[in-house]
């Protein structure tokens, strides 16, 4: 997809972070926008300043992307209000840590929520209505190297991560094989410097869990070294529009995952458990 420039974008997690300078990114290209958050204060935020500084037409809805029927509102009005979707960023993500056997069925449920349901509901609002407009289009879906290397301490994280990619890689086959004109990209960021480590300020009530366990604590520790060290959100959202114009499948933020990619491919077909990952 070449063309930018009077198209029309949907970025979910549009807050903060990755979403915010896709926001700016797409924004600068062109295209009008529309961005969703679940925390209001954040996406008001994003939007004030892309509209300052491009000029960009840009439209808000505060959703919370793991409710199927939020999701189709979201897509309802940009259909309806901006005509046409032609990127559609399905980019809203949390994190929690914690060992696999030490999370409770609400971390679940709130982690697939957000990072798989989301995904999946942004697919089934937009993807058809978009094949039905018979023009280029892009689906974008934030995946994370997680989604690539499962690492102890953050589980239910990778499960999450490793089933969007999975979404994703199904997703762009699907359209393949249907002659769709679509195209998809799993973004898989590294360390990042976002607020992904304070996830727990936008968790409903009803999935609250009281207290956290040790083993929380210390993958809190990781986490936040690994946000404080990452690169800047607008190298993502640069790497993000290159991978949309390119047509490129998969994208990776930091050059030594393609070599863990290939060292843990080679521990697996040995019958060996890869190394522990390096996410910096």
């Amino acid at each position: 997809m070449r063309e930018l420039s009077g198209r029309v974008a949907v970025v979910t997690g549009a807050g903060g972070g990755i979403g915010r300078a896709l926001a700016s990114r797409l924004a600068a290209e062109g295209m009008a926008l529309m961005l969703a958050d679940v925390d209001p204060g954040p996406l008001a935020a994003t939007a004030s300043e892309v509209e300052a500084a491009t000029g960009a037409t840009v439209l808000t809805q505060v959703t919370d992307v793991s409710d199927a029927a939020a999701v189709r509102h979201l897509a309802d009005r940009s259909f309806g209000e901006l005509g046409a979707v032609h990127v559609l960023c399905n980019n809203a993500g949390v994190f929690q840590g914690g060992r696999m056997w030490t999370r409770e069925p609400e971390d679940f449920a709130w982690l697939l929520g957000v990072n798989l349901w989301g995904t999946l509901h942004g697919i089934h609002a937009f993807v058809p209505r978009m094949i039905e407009q018979d023009t280029e289009g892009h689906i974008l879906n934030t995946v994370s190297v997680a989604g690539l290397f499962a690492a102890p301490l953050s589980g239910g994280y990778s499960v999450s991560k490793y089933a969007a990619l999975a979404a994703s890689q199904s997703l762009a086959q699907d359209l393949l094989l249907a002659g769709a004109k679509l195209r998809v990209t799993a973004l898989c960021p590294g360390g990042v410097r976002t607020d992904i480590n304070r996830s727990e300020r936008v968790r409903p009530e009803n999935l609250l869990v009281a207290g956290r366990t040790e083993d929380e604590r210390l993958s809190a520790d990781i986490i936040d070294g690994l946000v404080d060290k990452g690169i800047d959100p607008a190298e993502v959202a640069e790497a993000a529009v290159a991978a949309i114009r390119e047509e490129r499948f998969l994208v990776l933020t930091h050059p030594r995952y393609a070599d863990g990619l290939r060292d843990q491919t080679e521990a697996l077909l040995s019958g060996g458990l890869p190394d522990l990952p390096v996410y910096e």
